[in-house]
Protein backbone atom coordinates (compact mmCIF):
# COMPACT_ATOMS: atom_id res chain seq x y z
CA UNK A 1 0.00 0.00 0.00
CA UNK A 2 2.59 2.18 0.53
CA UNK A 3 4.15 2.28 -2.79
CA UNK A 4 1.12 2.97 -4.22
CA UNK A 5 0.48 5.99 -2.27
CA UNK A 6 4.23 7.01 -3.05
CA UNK A 7 3.08 6.55 -6.50
CA UNK A 8 0.07 8.89 -6.46
CA UNK A 9 2.52 11.29 -5.10
CA UNK A 10 4.83 10.85 -7.81
CA UNK A 11 1.80 11.38 -10.07
CA UNK A 12 0.55 14.27 -8.99
CA UNK A 13 4.44 16.10 -8.90
CA UNK A 14 4.49 15.07 -12.77
CA UNK A 15 1.07 16.63 -13.51
CA UNK A 16 2.09 20.12 -11.50
CA UNK A 17 5.14 19.76 -13.10
CA UNK A 18 3.93 19.35 -16.80
CA UNK A 19 1.02 21.84 -15.96
CA UNK A 20 3.47 24.63 -15.06
CA UNK A 21 5.58 23.85 -18.06
CA UNK A 22 2.66 24.43 -20.49
CA UNK A 23 1.87 27.30 -18.33
CA UNK A 24 5.49 28.59 -19.17
CA UNK A 25 5.46 27.21 -22.53
CA UNK A 26 2.09 29.28 -23.50
CA UNK A 27 3.53 32.43 -21.91
CA UNK A 28 6.02 32.93 -23.69
CA UNK A 29 8.52 35.15 -22.89
CA UNK A 30 12.22 35.36 -24.31
CA UNK A 31 15.70 34.19 -22.83
CA UNK A 32 17.10 31.26 -22.87
CA UNK A 33 16.58 31.23 -19.22
CA UNK A 34 12.86 30.48 -19.84
CA UNK A 35 13.41 28.07 -21.86
CA UNK A 36 15.92 26.14 -19.49
CA UNK A 37 13.14 26.43 -17.07
CA UNK A 38 10.64 24.85 -19.27
CA UNK A 39 12.68 22.08 -20.40
CA UNK A 40 13.80 21.14 -16.84
CA UNK A 41 10.21 21.31 -15.22
CA UNK A 42 8.60 19.56 -18.25
CA UNK A 43 11.09 16.66 -18.70
CA UNK A 44 11.06 16.35 -14.49
CA UNK A 45 7.48 16.11 -14.23
CA UNK A 46 7.65 13.52 -17.27
CA UNK A 47 9.93 11.47 -15.11
CA UNK A 48 7.99 11.85 -12.12
CA UNK A 49 4.74 10.79 -13.26
CA UNK A 50 5.67 8.17 -15.55
CA UNK A 51 7.58 6.22 -12.50
CA UNK A 52 4.53 7.31 -10.25
CA UNK A 53 2.71 5.42 -12.59
CA UNK A 54 4.73 2.70 -12.94
CA UNK A 55 4.83 2.32 -9.31
CA UNK A 56 0.93 2.00 -9.05
CA UNK A 57 0.14 -0.22 -12.05
CA UNK A 58 3.15 -2.60 -10.55
CA UNK A 59 2.29 -3.07 -7.25
CA UNK A 60 0.26 -5.61 -6.53
CA UNK A 61 -2.24 -5.47 -3.07
CA UNK A 62 -2.32 -8.55 -0.31
CA UNK A 63 -5.10 -9.00 1.51
CA UNK A 64 -4.09 -9.27 5.30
Amino acid sequence: MEKRILGIILSLLGVVGLIYAGMSFMNGGEGTRNIKAIIFSGVIGAIFFFAGIGLIRNTKDKAT
